[in-house]
């Protein structure tokens, strides 16, 4: 799972780290609500949910005329950081990342989170120690985050095969394909255990089984 010569441990943030999928589920049924749009329940957000998140608003039925992309994106995030601090880290999250480091290894944060506030919240929870670097998007739009990878990995100057990324959606492993680097996914955040396994990554249910493979 996560082997030996895996020194640097990437680490995604929304949905790995912090458990924020009933905050994102919540948020994005009050945008439905307000267009009188249907609402949609943890199942159908896991089934829907992805990136682009353009997407994600396109398959729950918002209207993407014009420039509405743009402002569901800015209601979501103006909410998403009114509200930030409802959301906690997953069960054992903070005593697996000083696990990890007290092994020797050294971990980042790669994320779709706007780079200043995903600074903020990780600082806020008291983990910001823990990692070598917090590499984040400098938007709200959530496009992916390959290219962002790519400059991180390139940043830390180690070989690909000494690397590995957590995470918790297709797109992060997507993400490691698209570095060349190896991915575990973990069945407690915005895609479900079922979706994730049927892309043949390696998946463990929560951090604690993630833990106990190390």
């Amino acid at each position: 799972m996560i082997a030996t010569h895996h020194r640097h441990l990437l680490w995604d943030w929304n949905g790995t780290l912090l458990d924020d999928l009933d905050l994102c589920v919540d948020i994005v049924n009050g945008m439905l609500g307000r267009r009188s749009l249907p609402r949609i329940d943890v199942p159908g957000y896991h089934e829907h949910f992805g990136f682009p998140v353009r997407g994600f608003y396109e398959r729950v039925g918002f209207d993407l005329s014009g420039d509405a992309f743009f402002a569901l994106s800015n209601e979501f995030i103006s909410e998403f950081d009114a509200r930030r601090l409802e959301a906690r880290l997953h069960a054992g999250a903070d005593e697996l990342l000083a696990r990890i480091n007290a092994s020797g290894r050294q971990q980042s944060i790669l994320s779709a989170h706007r780079q200043t506030t995903l600074h903020e919240i990780v600082e806020l929870l008291g983990i910001d120690h823990h990692f070598h670097s917090m590499a984040g998007l400098d938007d709200a739009h959530a496009h992916g985050k390959i290219d962002r990878g790519h400059a991180l990995v390139s940043d830390l100057a180690l070989p690909r095969c000494e690397l590995i990324l957590v995470g918790d959606t297709l797109h992060d492993f997507e993400v490691a394909g698209a570095l060349g680097i190896d991915c575990v996914l973990v069945a407690r955040g915005h895609h479900a255990a079922e979706r994730l396994r049927a892309s043949g990554a390696r998946v463990v249910d929560d951090l604690r089984e993630l833990g106990d493979a190390l």
